[in-house]
């Protein structure tokens, strides 16, 4: 693994950070009521971020979830090798739609989310600060995270989360 520049990591926080937070926004929804109710609770677990040049980092992270029903507050801290990230979520489910909005307090960044739910599997799209994608797949105990960037020097984040 190359020697990570500071500058380019200072950089790319706010593009790591808005995926980030969005690792929290599952579900365990039905067509007919979608709830946040599973996430409820403290999570945690690792992953690893890459960049186009070929580089890349493992993260630790820790998610806090509260709310009810279709509403979900999100908290996220990450901390990898180089650096650190602070996430805040709101997010709202309707029928099988999610949007909500995201912020990075280190960095000062936001945007804003889209999405659909179905019983195992959240399809994201990222906006503001980012632009990408993400696939949630999931269940009561665990969480499994893609996401794909574009434009920009960071190329994808995994992570995993278990309940702790």
């Amino acid at each position: 693994m190359k020697p990570q520049r500071p500058g380019l990591l200072s950089r790319l926080i706010p593009v790591l950070a808005a995926p980030l937070f969005l690792v929290c926004a599952t579900a365990t929804p039905s067509a007919a009521d979608p709830t946040f109710e599973p996430l409820i609770g403290s999570w945690g677990g690792s992953g690893t971020y890459k960049l186009q040049d070929g580089t890349s980092e493992k993260l630790k992270c820790d998610a806090y979830y509260t709310g009810s029903g279709s509403q979900l507050g999100i908290a996220v801290r990450c901390s990898g090798q180089t650096n650190k990230i602070e996430m805040r979520s709101k997010l709202s489910a309707n029928g099988t739609s999610l949007s909500g909005n995201w912020e990075e307090r280190t960095y000062n960044a936001e945007g804003a989310v889209t999405g659909k739910l179905t019983d195992t599997k959240l399809s994201l799209a990222i906006a503001g600060s980012v632009a990408g994608t993400m696939t949630i797949t999931y269940d009561r105990a665990k969480q499994n995270v893609a996401i794909a960037t574009q434009g920009i020097p960071l190329k994808s984040v995994t992570v995993s989360l278990s309940r702790k």
